[in-house]
C-alpha cells in the first residue's frame, strides 16, 4: 500500500484486516518506495519476491505521485501484470479515466467523511478476499 497519510494507511490496513485479509499489508509512504518495493531496489533491494503482489496507490503523494508509479509500473514488461487499485480521495473523472487509459485494474475514491471511509475499505477487503492475484516474478 502506498499512502503518504499514516492515518489513512492504518485505517485501511485495519479494515482489510477486519475484512478477513490475512495477507501481509506492507505500508510505504510515497511513489518512490512503492516502486523500490516492487522492483526490489533501494531500501528494499534485498526482498525476495514471494507471492502475491497487488498495489493500493493513492494518487497525491510525495517524490513519485500515484499516477507516475502507475505509468512506470505498466510499461514495464516485469511489472505490467501486476494489479493496481487507486486508493485516493481523488475523483475528478479526468483522473479516474487518465488512470484506467494508463492501466490500473480499479479506482475507488475515499470517502472523506470517516463512516463512509471504513466502510468504502471494509468494501474493498470482502472484494480483495475473493480475488485472485498472480504471483510476482523472481
Amino acid at each position: 500500500m502506498a499512502e503518504d497519510d499514516a492515518g489513512h494507511a492504518y485505517l485501511i490496513q485495519q479494515n482489510l484486516e477486519d475484512a478477513g485479509i490475512s495477507n501481509p499489508v506492507v505500508h510505504v509512504p510515497d511513489g518512490q518506495a512503492a516502486l523500490d518495493f516492487i522492483r526490489c531496489e533501494g531500501a528494499f533491494a534485498g526482498r525476495v519476491p514471494n507471492g502475491p503482489l497487488l498495489l493500493l496507490l493513492d494518487i497525491n503523494m510525495p517524490r513519485v505521485d500515484g499516477v507516475e508509479v502507475l505509468r512506470r509500473l505498466k510499461e514495464d514488461p516485469r511489472t505490467e501484470q501486476i494489479p493496481v487499485i487507486m486508493l485516493t480521495t481523488t475523483d475528478d473523472p479526468r483522473e479516474v479515466r487518465r488512470c484506467y487509459e494508463l492501466g490500473c485494474s480499479c479506482y475507488v475514491t475515499k470517502p472523506v467523511e470517516y463512516d463512509r471511509f471504513v466502510e468504502a475499505v471494509r468494501r474493498l477487503g470482502l472484494f480483495l478476499a475473493i480475488v485472485q492475484v498472480p504471483r510476482e516474478d523472481r
